[in-house]
């Protein structure tokens, strides 16, 4: 999981109560701050979910929402497009999707959290991350929800990873080539991403994910509305891990909606 270090530490409060949770679900799951490769083989089938308090925002229509807007199960990613590790759980997302989504039973809610702000010493971890995070919406406001998933489909695919080599990412003159390969009016978007007018938009998630306790990229909550459920998710799981949890979750969904 990205960071950025001091600054971030300094002004975040994690609640307590997402710190007790993380202890007790690494019990059963590996709690991760970097890619993974398997479960471990003492990860059970089961999970305990103790209750976590969060100041979350809610799930709304302003929300960038993949799936069925009232899937029982949402998941909710705070994520920075120059994060090396959101590239990598990227996929692992749209294999959920792939296996939860179709069928209503699980959505994805996207949130921007460009790490781009100095910290004490005035090192930017990721300077193009805001930027990038504004193209996505801008190929919203657009094209609506279909061209907001196409654009951060394929900026996500291209987007290289954060090495020596390539300490930027992503070349920014790239952006408006997949506004292309989406079948976005070049011209229309490059006047939204210069004027700055989604700026305030990727703000604004970005200060809901501090006061939720997002510390780095990605950041994930699961919400179960069955179940009266939020499990806080830190770094880049594999989708594995993620099926254990899921599986929980949908049969309790599942034995809820049998019974009313």
């Amino acid at each position: 999981m990205e960071q950025n270090q001091p600054q971030l530490k300094a002004v975040l409060n994690v609640p307590t109560a997402i710190v007790i949770a993380a202890v007790i679900i690494a019990v059963s799951i590996v709690w991760i701050k970097k890619p993974t490769g398997t479960v471990s083989s003492t990860a059970s089938s089961t999970i305990s979910i103790p209750p976590v308090q969060t100041s979350l925002a809610p799930v709304t229509s302003s929300d960038h929402i993949l799936g069925n807007p009232n899937a029982p199960i949402k998941i909710v990613e705070f994520s920075d497009p120059s994060c090396p590790y959101c590239k990598v759980f990227y996929p692992v997302m749209q294999q959920v999707m792939n296996n939860y989504g179709t069928n209503g039973q699980v959505a994805w809610v996207y949130r921007a959290f460009p790490l781009d702000k100095p910290d004490a010493n005035g090192y930017v971890l990721h300077p193009n991350a805001g930027h990038e995070s504004q193209a996505i919406e801008c190929a919203g406001v657009l094209g609506g929800n279909d061209k907001f998933w196409a654009y951060a489909n394929r900026l996500y695919s291209v987007t290289p990873s954060v090495t020596p080599t390539t300490p930027n990412g992503l070349d920014q003159s790239q952006l408006p080539v997949i506004a292309q390969y989406v079948g976005l009016n070049v011209a229309s978007f490059n006047s939204c991403l210069s004027s700055g007018e989604t700026a305030a938009k990727v703000e604004a998630e970005y200060q809901e994910g501090v006061t939720a306790g997002v510390d780095g990229t990605p950041y994930s909550f699961i919400i179960s509305s069955g179940s009266n459920t939020l499990i806080p998710i830190a770094g880049a799981e594999t989708y594995a891990q993620l099926k254990i949890i899921l599986d929980q979750l949908v049969n309790q969904a599942t034995s809820t909606s049998s019974t009313q």
